[in-house]
């Protein structure tokens, strides 16, 4: 286990909304290697964000256990970075200033917060809009500001649910390369959360398809492909139309279960 930067056994979450018990997860069980960069992947209501935030100590489970770093998850920590799709940014304060956040909580001195805080305005671009306030700034950029807070910390895994999710295409591959480049540079861990398929098989080392609620494992693959990828190659649409009809399984019962709901 001491190879594995997450360590995943038998958890199951259970969520009570007054009138029943929802079943969010069922018996998951996943090793994630050290450098590995996973994406969950599935549709609406199969537990990818629910599944994250247990691994983040958000939302612990029902029962099971997670390790992290060879220690059980039972809050969130420092060596778990969560991104979020909606940046999380604190809007009072400018874009050093929030990067720097984190690292003042940690009590870090501060020649290494101006040293880190400007390495991480470099390596993302950034450089000149640390006296920025967050409204100032796109969509993208806010999300750059919000990696750059992660990696001042230097967590080694690196939580993402859906960071691209809100942005338009060409910022959203601006970004991907952006990730991309940076964890083949610190080599930390990711666990990535994303419906999208073409994010997945683009970014991703390794694929974990869940099942619509109870999310379970459905599929657990490699992804095989030389990076950087080419998204008209016959080897990723060759994936992506093995996923698609894997996800669109499960997109069909979310549908379903809707309609069923509805009815009654």
């Amino acid at each position: 286990m001491s190879e594995n930067a997450i360590a995943i056994r038998n958890v199951n979450k259970v969520f009570n909304t007054g009138e029943r018990e929802v079943i969010a997860l069922r018996d998951i069980t996943l090793d994630i290697p050290k450098g590995q960069f996973v994406c969950l992947l599935g549709p609406s209501g199969c537990g990818k964000s629910t599944l994250l935030n247990a691994v983040a100590g958000f939302a612990l489970p029902s029962s099971g256990s997670i390790v992290a770093n060879g220690r059980t998850v039972t809050e969130p920590g420092p060596d778990r970075g969560m991104v979020f799709q909606e940046y999380a940014l604190f809007p009072w304060m400018t874009v050093e200033k929030n990067i720097a956040f984190g690292m003042e909580i940690k009590g870090a001195s501060a020649a290494d917060i101006t040293h880190t805080v400007d390495a991480m305005l470099d390596k993302l671009g950034l450089t000149d809009f640390r006296h920025r306030f967050p409204k100032d700034l796109s969509g993208g950029m806010r999300q750059r500001v919000a990696i750059a807070r992660v990696l001042a910390l230097d967590s080694p895994v690196m939580l993402m649910d859906e960071p691209f999710g809100a942005l338009d295409a060409l910022t959203r591959r601006t970004l991907q390369d952006e990730l991309l480049r940076i964890w083949a540079e610190s080599h930390k861990t990711v666990i990535f959360v994303t419906h999208s398929i073409e994010e997945a098989v683009y970014l991703a080392d390794r694929i974990v398809v869940m099942t619509y609620r109870p999310g379970t494992v459905k599929r657990d693959m490699l992804v095989d492909l030389p990076r950087l990828r080419d998204p008209s190659s016959a080897g990723f649409n060759a994936l992506k139309r093995e996923l698609a009809a894997l996800v669109m399984e499960e997109q069909n019962r979310y549908q379903q279960a809707e309609l069923t709901a509805a009815v009654d």
